[in-house]
């Protein structure tokens, strides 16, 4: 991977004001988007390549995972996510940034890893007994599908505590995450409705090759500023899980490779490459419907008035860590909307947060169609009052 050992010495780079580049939000979003395969003219893409390039799929609901694909790709299949994860095994289902469900692209699964292996947080250190457990878990997936009860019979037999086989019982998963972090565990196929875990060393082909930890870090800050920037230290934070002081020291890690720019008056960071380019970028006049947890809502800034207006906020970012579906318009989140099924109708209602331009609602209605193609069904759409 791209970068040298940990140990390199960083050169600090001195930006005056007259050398900060200075972007509009417009060009900033059209670029982002660009990134994130948002573009007027969606394209078939190689479903790997989205999912890398958008830092993985948000995977607390498989079915908006799936969605989030649908969003990007042109043409996809609805079997394309379940034959890459469980068939081709080329995408992997585990516990990652921020400690939620993710899935990531199985050949950079090493990066991954051994950069949450530098948490120190989450479990990941002064906590003897989920070092423990994780170990147990390690040695009981290796080469073994198991159920989540079978796990905990195992952890049970091989370490006489019940409190640990117990833990995984019982838990969400929060004394399980520690374990993903550390590569020990990962997803398989559940098994009528039952929940299976295994190794991902075994369960990947060819295995993992984790690169040294701080090198992992920074090329996930790398990926991160490639699909999000422009970014602060804070909004860097908030999407690994940590906080901002660890936020500032990832972004330093990069040296010259990131350098800050001024977005309307607001100072935030991109790769130097990105920078040279990012002024070229012209709005192409986009609407998309992005599912619930949609990586860009997940990443996004939570105090950006250009990406969401604030008094809308509570709409988008719920109680709980719950991320509404959300409708784009050229990167910026101007409604919700929401589906359901009632016998052969597909139903989807959309509220707007104001009022649209008006190249935007036939995109949205035409989204409509494209769905009610995807997940079948007679379309029945409604557009509530905003």
């Amino acid at each position: 991977m791209p970068g040298q050992r940990g140990s390199r010495s960083r050169r600090t780079v001195t930006i005056t004001a007259d050398s900060v580049p200075h972007l509009s939000w417009k060009q900033a979003l059209a670029w982002r988007t660009e990134r994130h395969h948002l573009i007027a003219r969606r394209k078939p893409a190689d479903l790997f390549r989205v999912v890398s390039d958008i830092c993985g799929l948000h995977a607390q609901l498989m079915s908006s995972a799936e969605l989030s694909l649908w969003a990007r790709i042109e043409g996809l299949e609805r079997a394309a996510l379940r034959e890459a994860l469980w068939e081709k095994r080329t995408l992997v289902k585990l516990w990652a940034t921020r400690g939620t469900l993710h899935v990531l692209p199985s050949a950079e699964l090493g990066t991954w890893i051994s950069a949450l292996g530098t948490l120190t947080n989450r479990g990941m250190t002064g906590h003897p007994e989920i070092d423990e457990l994780s170990e147990a878990i390690g040695r009981a997936l290796e080469g073994r599908v198991l159920t989540r009860e079978e796990l905990a019979v195992e952890v049970e037999q091989t370490t006489g505590s019940q409190t640990l086989g117990d833990w995984i019982r019982f838990s969400w998963g929060s004394y399980m995450k520690p374990a993903s972090f550390r590569g020990q565990l990962c997803f398989a196929p559940s098994d009528d409705g039952r929940v299976r875990f295994t190794s991902p060393a075994t369960w990947i082909p060819g295995g993992i090759d984790t690169p040294d930890s701080e090198d992992a870090l920074r090329e996930v800050t790398r990926r991160y500023l490639g699909a999000y920037a422009p970014a602060t230290a804070e909004d860097l934070a908030l999407w690994w899980g940590v906080g901002p002081a660890r936020g500032r020291r990832m972004l330093a890690a990069l040296g010259d490779e990131a350098v800050e720019v001024d977005v309307e008056g607001r100072p935030a960071w991109m790769l130097a490459r990105d920078a040279r380019t990012v002024r070229r970028a012209r709005e192409g006049d986009v609407a998309r419907l992005l599912p619930a947890f949609d990586p860009w809502v997940a990443a996004a800034s939570r105090n950006t008035s250009a990406l969401l207006d604030p008094r809308h906020k509570e709409r988008v970012f719920r109680p709980q860590g719950w991320l509404s579906a959300v409708v784009l318009v050229n990167g910026r989140m101007v409604g919700v909307w929401k589906h359901s099924r009632k016998g052969r109708r597909l139903r989807v209602e959309i509220e707007r947060f104001g009022r649209l331009p008006a190249w935007a609602r036939p995109q949205l209605e035409a989204e409509t169609d494209r769905l009610a193609t995807f997940l079948g069904g007679e379309l029945e759409l409604r557009w509530a009052r905003p």
